[in-house]
Order: C-alpha cells, then sequence, then structure tokens
C-alpha cells in the first residue's frame, strides 16, 4: 500500500553534516505545523523513530541512539525530540516511499527477490 509520506529533517545547526530525520503524514503534519496541536502527535507522525545521517541528506539512515538524541536535544525522549523536530525541522517530499520502507521500484538488475 502506498500513501503520501514526507520527511522533516532537523540540523543541529547550519555547519553540521549530522541531520536527524523522521516521517510524517503531510496534510496532518500542515494542519499540525499551521497551528492546530489539537492533532495527536500519533496522527502526525508514520511513527516514532528518529533517523540520523551523518552523510548530509544523500547519507545513509540509520536509527538515532539514545546517546546521539541526548547530545543533540538534551534528551532522548521520544515525545520532547519528535517535537522539536515538527517544530524546527524543515520539510522535504519523499515519493515513493510505500508503509513498510520498500521503495515502490527495484532495480531488477541487481537480483532482489523483494516482493513488489
Amino acid at each position: 500500500m502506498t500513501r503520501p509520506v514526507t520527511k522533516v529533517i532537523y540540523k543541529p545547526d547550519s555547519q553540521s553534516t549530522e541531520e536527524f530525520t523522521i516521517i510524517v503524514i503531510p496534510e496532518e503534519y500542515k494542519k499540525w505545523k499551521g497551528g492546530d496541536t489539537t492533532i495527536p502527535l500519533t496522527e502526525v507522525v508514520d511513527s516514532f523513530k528518529v533517523f540520523s545521517s551523518s552523510q548530509g541528506a544523500q547519507g545513509i539512515l540509520g536509527l538515532a541512539s539514545k546517546q546521539q538524541l541526548d547530545t543533540v536535544f538534551g534528551t532522548h525522549n521520544d515525545i520532547d525530540v519528535v517535537t522539536k523536530i515538527l517544530k524546527e525541522g524543515r520539510e522535504q517530499g519523499a515519493d515513493g516511499i510505500r508503509k513498510g520502507g520498500l521503495p515502490t521500484s527495484l532495480n531488477v538488475t541487481r537480483g532482489s527477490d523483494v516482493p513488489q
């Protein structure tokens, strides 16, 4: 099942290559960001997983460790971290992501046997 998702990316400072990313539901995020804080965060975010990359936008995303979150955000509480990313991060569209994280098209010449 394909549904539209958007990434929200937070960069601790302009000189840093480290980025933290969460996946949001675009319609609900726009409403929440516009001031409708009555929307529960569980409807705004796809999950409370925070991803990190130290290679910038083109880097491979991995789950952020508690230590990374404590260092950058002063806490590893998922609600506090996600709220800060939602408020201070920048939105970036992410076409072709399906629930479950698999791409909608695979390079068949790679020999991948992941079902589509």
